[in-house]
């Protein structure tokens, strides 16, 4: 009998430990509206900064440091910092490319994605991924939404990509995401904010 006991109690505690899966809506008109009213919020502030942390891998490599991300328009600077053993600096805009800290030397090229790739083997979309951050559809192509709870977005899904919301910061108006993980299949790439800064 008491191992009859024991048994239910234990599997009764296995459950209790499986997190509970993320509670999401489809989009209805009203979140949807919401969510316009966000993007339209937002839609020209092209100055910011965060600070935080950032984690890319693939099926056999992964990485991860601090980040600085500071954008000023059509222009970036992305400053990761180890402990991984890979500091570096990438600055650019939407023509050229820079990366810096790198063994060998600087590299440069049109397109950041690609200077990524070659130099780190990371796969980063970067013009998806400065929408995203903010929470916002990109401009790439058709996106679909689920929502949370908390009537923000939970799963963007666009370009190939599952962008799952996390976190949010709901003290800010709008509110603006705090955990951002965004994977295609064998990639991901985790993002969490700790500060951010709207403007110069």
């Amino acid at each position: 009998m008491y191992r009859n006991v024991a048994a239910v109690l234990l599997a009764l505690l296995l459950v209790a430990c499986v997190p509970k899966p993320a509670l999401r809506v489809h989009g209805d008109a009203s979140l949807l509206n919401e969510q316009q009213m966000r993007e339209q919020a937002l839609a020209h502030v092209d100055q910011w900064t965060l600070e935080g942390r950032i984690a890319v891998s693939d099926a056999r490599t992964s990485g991860s440091g601090d980040i600085t991300w500071v954008q000023d328009g059509e222009h970036y600077v992305f400053t990761i910092r180890g402990p991984f053993g890979k500091s570096f600096r990438l600055t650019g805009g939407p023509d050229q490319a820079l990366i810096e800290g790198m063994d060998g030397g600087p590299l440069s090229g049109p397109d950041a994605e690609d200077l990524l790739r070659k130099a780190l083997g990371w796969e980063v979309p970067l013009h998806e991924l400065r929408a995203w951050v903010l929470g916002l559809r990109a401009d790439g192509g058709p996106a679909e939404l689920s929502f949370g709870v908390n009537r923000l977005p939970s799963l963007l899904q666009q370009d190939g990509w599952n962008v799952d919301y996390r976190e949010w910061d709901a003290t800010r108006r709008p509110a603006l995401p705090k955990k951002v993980f965004a994977d295609k299949a064998p990639f991901k790439v985790k993002l969490s904010v700790e500060s951010w800064r709207l403007g110069q």
